[in-house]
């Protein structure tokens, strides 16, 4: 599986903007899509995913304010960010997931490059 994100940008607080993520190769395997993010100094964190079949899970942070969406067919996951804020400002990055059919069983991930979302103050 290979990704492709894009959409990153500069904005000042309160703006608006819009990630992209499109996977290739072996998609069949994924059933979970997701953005992490990592700031300066900090861990990658999750911000926001989708599983096939569940309701999207977001951060704390980011809840109603970042909307993350999925179209299968066009095998792209999207993030609406919305009143952004400077502590959004981060490296964010694109994740697919072959969650494990069993408890304990194996997870693969892939991940795409990461895409800088700067916010001002």
């Amino acid at each position: 599986v290979q990704l492709q994100a894009s959409g990153g940008g500069s904005v000042q607080t309160g703006g608006s903007l819009r990630l992209f993520c499109a996977a290739s190769g072996s998609v069949f395997v994924i059933n979970s899509m997701a953005w992490y993010r990592q700031a300066p100094g900090k861990e990658r964190e999750l911000v926001a995913e989708t599983i096939s079949g569940l309701r999207p899970n977001y951060a704390p942070s980011v809840k109603d304010r970042f909307t993350i969406s999925r179209d299968v067919a066009k095998n792209t996951v999207y993030l609406q960010m919305n009143r952004l804020k400077p502590e959004d400002t981060a490296v964010y990055y694109c994740n697919a997931a072959d969650l494990p059919d069993y408890a304990g069983g194996p997870r693969y991930d892939y991940w795409g490059q990461g895409t800088q979302v700067t916010v001002s103050s």
